[in-house]
């Protein structure tokens, strides 16, 4: 965590040996060190519980001394020879903030009443609202986590700044913000191109007015629509040809004609009088038959010599029945009277 005033200038001047218009001061409130062991304390050790407090003191320290310079120097800049300059400090608004990709690394970029910054990355990022021109949000659409900024300055010659990788739930606030601010902005499914744009501008920009300025960022809603239209208006104009034709057909036939028509009707009345099951009936054969190989004639199967009939079983012949008793004897006749 740091603390930092930061300059943007309106004229450039050499720090060390490069050219810049931004100046920064910071100090860093708290040392992002963590030491072996530490985080095994307890929550009432009197040594954390006293480095907590040193850190809460040292860093009320360093916001008052910032505070006290920033209001000293606006003391300077109120005298009547500095007024004429509107210098003024601005705050950022951290609860309109966003992150994103301006250069190579993600930041977290706040606006100001003024500006839109990222001060902590280097390089830093110090874009003043009267410098814009227009912003595009690209790859703006249903299903995209993600989102870009394009920031199109007015002087048209300078290269536009792009912010990367915004996350889509960032959009309605951005757009809040770009309302309150009265920019011009655009969305568009698709990362454009922006070098041939603006040449084709600086080299004329009588025609790029003529042809309807930024306009040209909203052609692709409008394209679609005045193609839809165009493709209906075709399609009723095809059917109202094709009708006038059937009219001037109608007027136009012979009695002939009419006959075979009548007949022709006839015959398909016939077919759709036929029951369902009779047509897909016959669709059957008329396939199976399309469809059956021809085969060569066949024989049939030679039968085998006849045999002589089969006598049936002998019979046992009838014995008469055995008159003896159980003891062996002959049973004894009646004698007849």
């Amino acid at each position: 965590m740091i603390t930092l005033v930061h300059f943007h200038l309106h004229n450039h001047i050499m720090v060390g040996n490069k050219k810049t218009k931004d100046v920064q001061f910071y100090i860093e409130v708290i040392d992002v060190v963590q030491t072996i062991g530490g985080g095994k304390r307890s929550a009432y050790d009197p040594d954390e519980i006293e480095e907590e407090q040193r850190e809460r003191d040292r860093k009320n320290k360093i916001n008052t001394d910032f505070q006290n310079f920033v209001n000293r120097v606006n003391d300077v800049w109120g005298q009547p020879q500095f007024k004429a300059l509107d210098l003024e400090f601005d705050q950022p608004l951290r609860e309109l903030g966003f992150h994103g990709v301006p250069h190579k690394v993600s930041a977290f970029i706040v606006p100001t009443s003024s500006c839109l910054v990222e001060l902590i990355e280097t390089p830093c990022v110090v874009i003043t609202l009267s410098e814009i021109e227009i912003v595009n949000l690209e790859r703006v659409g249903l299903g995209q986590k993600n989102f870009d900024m394009t920031v199109v300055f007015k002087d048209f010659k300078r290269d536009v700044l792009r912010i990367d990788s915004i996350p889509s739930t960032s959009l309605d606030g951005i757009k809040e913000w770009l309302n309150t601010t009265d920019l011009k902005y655009y969305e568009s499914r698709l990362n454009l191109n922006w070098r041939p744009i603006l040449k084709t501008i600086t080299d004329d920009p009588e025609k790029f007015i003529e042809d309807g300025g930024w306009e040209f960022l909203n052609m692709e809603g409008s394209d679609d629509e005045d193609d839809d239209s165009e493709s209906l208006v075709e399609s009723e104009d095809d059917e109202e040809e094709d009708s006038e034709e059937d009219s001037e057909e109608e007027e136009g036939k012979t009695w002939e004609e009419l006959e075979r028509e009548a007949s022709y009707a006839d015959r398909e009345k016939g077919n759709d009088s036929d029951s369902e099951e009779e047509r897909k009936r016959r669709k059957i054969k008329a396939l199976g038959k399309s469809r059956e190989p021809a085969r060569a004639p066949t024989r049939p199967p030679a039968r085998p010599p006849a045999r002589p009939p089969s006598r049936p079983p002998a019979r046992p012949l009838a014995r008469p029945p055995d008159r003896r008793n159980v003891s062996g004897s002959l049973t004894k006749r009646p004698k007849l009277r």
